[in-house]
């Protein structure tokens, strides 16, 4: 099987390291795994490893120029010409697959035309992310673009069911919406994995990965972070990623004087990864109470395959993922006394520690790997595959 994976996102240096980075790299392994041939076309390759591009063939199209934010969205909606070309050059293709982005639409159209199936995969509402936190100009041609894609596609995945609302309010996308959540890829995540760094028996590190963005409750972090330190010395914190709030990070932890028992790790390539779990003890995921929470957290599926317990905030698709007291704790949005609470617990109990990890990882095995969603792209992209309405993962349609 021949298939295209489109990623279009300049923001996604697809060979990089931020998490919708991990998302493709990860699919792509995946589907391979399945004896999928993969051409990747992309807007921004990315990434200094080598080892990230897994030898494909990879076709990157020019940089949209950088200076105004209008051209810029000119030039990436004229792009869909360039990326229809080559689609029809290289061709033929089994199917389409894309992640979903703003001002692509030719390689949906594309698999209209050619009779193939394309599947668009949809992780966020972009149009109104692009909106709220940057710069969108020309936001009817955008929404112009998402309708065209949105009705070319034959199978729509979000990773979220608020995802999949957000996709429902277009007309053009109705009965072919799937939820498909998120995966991890157990066999490089797991609890056998060296850590990163030495563990002393006698301490207890919290963890978190992730880029440092604003949708983060870093805040809550610090706070249970500083009272669970006060009462406990042993208590060390360790944060894997970068991002626009490390500084803010940093001097909040230097202004609590909390930089001693704490590792600020900065950005790591994907394989990196796991090795900084298994140097955690607990990991966390809070976020603050946010009123669209669409997010399928690639970390929390990580961290649950590393055999961590994670602490959550109870909110959006978490509370399905995390079982309070069987693999983690979910707290409220913004609860410290909360998080110190259930870290506490973790810290004086080792074996429940344990036993959570063990559960975690088995759920994950279960029902959350990578192999998972690429069987069921196949299965979506079979011709005799139908579908009706939005259809929660794992139950067909």
């Amino acid at each position: 099987m021949r298939i295209a994976y489109i990623c279009m996102d300049p923001g996604i240096p697809v060979f990089g390291s931020k998490g919708s980075s991990v998302h493709v790299q990860e699919m792509i392994r995946a589907l391979r795994r399945q004896k999928v041939e993969i051409r990747l076309i992309t807007a921004n390759a990315g990434g200094n490893d080598l080892s990230n591009r897994q030898n494909l063939v990879v076709h990157q199209l020019s940089a949209a120029p950088n200076s105004d934010p209008g051209a810029r969205e000119r030039a990436a909606l004229a792009a869909n010409s360039n990326v229809h070309e080559y689609l029809r050059r290289t061709g033929p293709y089994d199917f389409i697959y894309e992640r979903f982005a703003l001002w692509s639409f030719a390689g949906m159209e594309h698999a209209r035309a050619a009779g193939i199936p394309g599947i668009l995969e949809v992780n966020a509402p972009l149009i109104e992310e692009q909106a709220r936190h940057r710069v969108l100009v020309h936001k009817a041609l955008a929404e112009r673009a998402a309708r065209r894609s949105f009705r070319a596609a034959s199978s729509i995945l979000a990773v979220s069911a608020e995802v999949a609302d957000w996709v429902s309010v277009y007309p053009e996308a109705a009965g072919r919406i799937h939820v498909i959540s998120n995966g991890v890829d157990t066999e490089r995540f797991h609890p056998d994995v060296p850590p990163a760094v030495d563990r002393k028996p006698d301490s207890f590190t919290i963890g978190f990965v992730g880029t440092l963005k604003p949708w983060h409750d870093l805040d809550t972090l610090v706070d249970a972070f500083q009272q669970l330190h006060d009462r406990y010395s042993d208590v060390r914190l360790l944060i894997v990623g970068d991002g626009p709030r490390r500084k803010h990070l940093k001097d909040t932890l230097a202004a609590r004087h909390l930089l001693k028992s704490a590792q600020l790790i900065g950005a790591v390539n994907p394989s990196e990864v796991p090795a900084w779990l298994t140097s955690m003890d607990a990991a966390l995921a809070l976020y603050p109470d946010l009123d669209h929470f669409y997010f399928s957290p690639l970390k929390v599926y990580e961290y649950l395959a590393a055999g961590l317990p994670v602490v959550a905030t109870n909110i959006g698709k978490l509370g399905g993922v995390i079982t309070h007291g069987e693999n983690g704790f979910l707290c409220p949005p913004g609860d410290t006394a909360a998080v110190v609470s259930a870290l506490e617990t973790l810290r004086k109990d080792r074996d429940l520690r344990e036993r959570m990890g063990k559960s975690a990882r088995a759920l994950v095995s279960k029902a959350h790997t990578w192999d998972a969603v690429a069987k069921r792209v196949l299965e979506l992209a079979a011709p005799n595959e139908s579908s009706h309405g939005i259809a929660a993962e794992g139950a067909g349609c």
